[in-house]
């Protein structure tokens, strides 16, 4: 048992808890897993815990063995090391007399060397001086210079030495007396100049890199070394790169070239800003120029001025990482340059081009609905309300009303297509207009969009529509369309919103322009409003007109006084009425949204209940007919809650309530004008509806109304 509670306790990491679960297990085991005894329970731990003891003190003897046999090692490694750095000792006391040493002979060398130099700099400069006065004496002879080290190309190197000395030694000479001798001498610079330069080439050709580094230190001693960065650039760029699109290779060209031009030019930082240079003022800008020669299509001409700047602006922003201090605006003037033709007088073609487009698009309209722009007649609502007074009073229709059959002429396909058309000149003008002048050319471009969205469209739209709305109290069943052409003309405000806020607003705010474009909108607007406002009017003028002159000819009295009894259902006027006016309801909640549809329903309920309320007050009733009278109201109330005003539902609830006055019995008249829902009436409304009883003046002769007009007298 020893050696498996050793393999237990030497688990890593050791679980008290589990090996007493085990060695419960392990019991409960030996009597059955269904049985328990406590006794067997308590005798196994007792046996354990003497167990463990055990194995305690046979441990405890192990770590004091262990710790004697550490504490010997330990000794005898205590006096190794001891040795170890005596001995390190030693070495170190060796080494420090070494270094003394070689100090000191060191000394001596430089000492020595010094005073070799001293020796031998005056001996090299004297024989230096004599081989230039040597090959100073050939130029001073007369006759050519017949010396082959300026004829053999392995001396180059050579003989631009000794030419580029006697240059600079020659600058000082007098020019009368060696005039010839400078001449040749500024001769053979000239031509050693070449060489070296022609050199430098073909090494640039067969990309000798380290042959090109020697020839441009060389000839950095030259006056004619920018002819060598000349020549590199011009051999670097006479491939074309990236094809018929020259921006496409410029940026990796100019990272392949910086690290060549680091290794080569002793100042790759100037040498990169004239590489970048000549790439601009050569390939950029006679690309950009071919490109935008041809204006005869000014909206192609602007998609490609913008097309280009934007390359450009990128390609600049690329590159700066290769120009440092006084030069960071540097690629900004080189763009300047190439472009400002064309900015000076880009707004003007812009704006052109969008009235342009903006012509097309509203004539493309028009001519898919076959419809010849009309120009709207100043005296045109005066004439037509004219026409509408003498046709009612002479019963005779007179005016001519044009309806186009419902065609509302508002698109927002067409809408879409302007507001697209003016974004894309937004972001153009955001793009290529100065700072400064950006507020006032959005401005020019807005002035334009709302003048043909909502001038040229929207407005001859609702002109159209005015003039299409039948006139109050006509007596044909009059179509209604303008419901149709408010909503799709508040489709397009909320679209032109839109763009307003995400391309016009941001481009304006803080400036003077600001008030000027909220303004503009403004006035355009609420001219729409204004419009719409008075469409509506007329109407639901027209729908209740109709209903007023339906209900005045098509209801009979005979229909609420009859001289028999007959089935209590509304009559046929009130259900044609019903019939007509429910889907005009639907049509306005289909079309009218917001703030809007809650005004447009109450209005219209409002003057649902005056006719109605109107209408009533024309006739009298007996119990049959008040019976029926009431299932009218009902009828009306029914449609009249699709509404959903509170204000309306009120209404023809005191309605229905004095329609009741027509049924009840003369005895009870007292408690139910006294009732929840008439008690707040005017007394003489509710007088009145009592008088078209058919009983009237037998119970006036009564005392059921004394109260009523007691009250009503006060």
């Amino acid at each position: 048992m020893l050696s498996q509670y050793v393999e237990e306790l030497e688990q890593d990491p050791f679980e008290v808890e589990e090996f007493i679960e085990r060695l419960c297990w392990r019991t409960n085991n030996e009597i059955g897993s269904d049985q328990f005894d406590p006794d067997l329970l308590y005798e196994t731990f007792v046996e354990t815990i003497k167990d463990m003891k055990i194995l305690q003190e046979r441990q405890q003897r192990k770590c004091d063995k262990l710790e004697e046999a550490l504490k010997e090692e330990q000794a005898i490694f205590v006096k190794a090391i001891d040795k170890f750095v005596a001995k390190h000792q030693v070495s170190v006391d060796y080494f420090h007399q070494l270094d003394e040493k070689i100090n000191s002979v060191a000394g001596k060398v430089i000492h020595l060397g010094e005073q070799l130099q001293n020796v031998n700099m005056p001996r090299s400069r004297a024989v230096e001086a004599q081989l230039l006065l040597n090959h100073m004496a050939e130029f001073l002879t007369p006759g050519p210079i017949v010396n082959d080290i300026y004829s053999d190309k392995s001396k180059l190197y050579e003989a631009a030495d000794i030419i580029q000395k006697l240059f600079q030694i020659s600058q000082d000479l007098p020019a009368q007396r060696f005039a010839n001798a400078k001449k040749k001498i500024e001769s053979k610079y000239d031509d050693v100049e070449m060489q070296l330069i022609e050199e430098f080439a073909t090494a640039q050709k067969m990309e000798n890199i380290e042959r090109m580094k020697e020839l441009s230190d060389i000839l950095s001693q030259f006056k004619g070394y920018t002819q060598v960065i000349d020549v590199y650039i011009e051999q670097s760029q006479a491939t074309t790169y990236g094809g018929r699109d020259v921006f496409e290779g410029i940026v990796p060209l100019c990272h392949k070239h910086y690290k060549i031009i680091q290794q080569v030019f002793n100042a790759p930082d100037k040498v990169i800003s004239k590489f970048i240079l000549n790439i601009y003022q050569l390939k950029i800008n006679q690309f950009v120029q071919t490109k935008l020669d041809d204006r005869k299509d000014e909206n192609k001409y602007l998609k490609t001025l913008s097309e280009l700047y934007s390359r450009t602006m990128k390609l600049s922003a690329e590159l700066q990482e290769f120009f440092k201090g006084s030069e960071d605006d540097l690629l900004q003037k080189l763009t300047a340059n190439i472009f400002d033709r064309h900015l000076a007088t880009y707004i003007e073609v812009e704006s052109r081009t969008l009235d342009a487009k903006c012509q097309v698009e509203l004539k493309k309209f028009y001519e898919t609905k076959n419809h010849q722009k009309k120009q709207i007649e100043r005296f045109q609502e005066l004439r037509r309300d004219m026409q509408a007074l003498i046709g009612s009073r002479a019963n005779i229709n007179i005016a001519q009303i044009e309806d186009y059959g419902g065609e509302t002429f508002l698109s927002e396909e067409l809408a879409i297509n302007l507001l697209q058309q003016s974004s894309h000149a937004f972001e153009r003008c955001c793009l290529l207009s100065k700072e400064n002048d950006l507020p006032r050319n959005i401005l020019k471009l807005t002035d334009t969009l709302l003048r043909y969205l909502l001038h040229e469209h929207c407005d001859y739209a609702l002109d159209l529509g005015l003039q299409a709305i039948p006139i109050a109290e006509c007596k044909s069943v009059p179509q209604i369309y303008f419901f149709d052409v408010a909503q799709k003309c508040n489709a397009i405000v909320h679209l032109l919103e839109k763009t307003y806020n995400a391309s016009v607003i941001p481009n304006v705010i803080g400036t003077p322009q600001y008030t000027d474009c909220i303004q503009k909108k403004r006035s355009y607007l609420e001219t729409v409003e204004n419009k719409i406002e008075t469409g509506l009017e007329r109407t639901l003028n027209a729908i209740f007109g109709w209903v007023k002159t339906y209900l005045s000819s098509e209801q009979k009295k005979s229909d609420f006084k009859p001289d028999t009894d007959v089935d209590t259902v509304a009559s046929n006027a009130c259900l044609a009425v019903v019939q007509y006016l429910n889907p005009l309801i639907g049509l306005i909640q289909k079309t009218i949204d917001g703030e809007n549809l809650a005004a447009v329903l109450t209005e219209f309920g409002i003057r649902y209940h005056r006719v109605v309320f109107e209408h009533l007050q024309q006739f009298q009733y007996n119990t049959a007919g008040a019976m029926c009278a009431i299932c009218d109201v009902n009828e009306y109330r029914k449609s009249a809650r699709v509404l959903q005003s509170p204000l309306v539902t009120q209404l023809f609830d005191v309605l229905h309530a004095l329609c009741n006055l027509l049924l009840v019995k003369h005895e009870n008249l007292q408690e139910v004008c006294g009732g929840e829902t008439l008690n707040y009436l005017d007394k003489s409304v509710v007088m009145n509806f009592i008088q078209l009883r058919s009983d009237y003046k037998t119970i006036k002769i009564s005392n059921s109304l004394k109260g009523i007009s007691d009250q009503r007298m006060v």
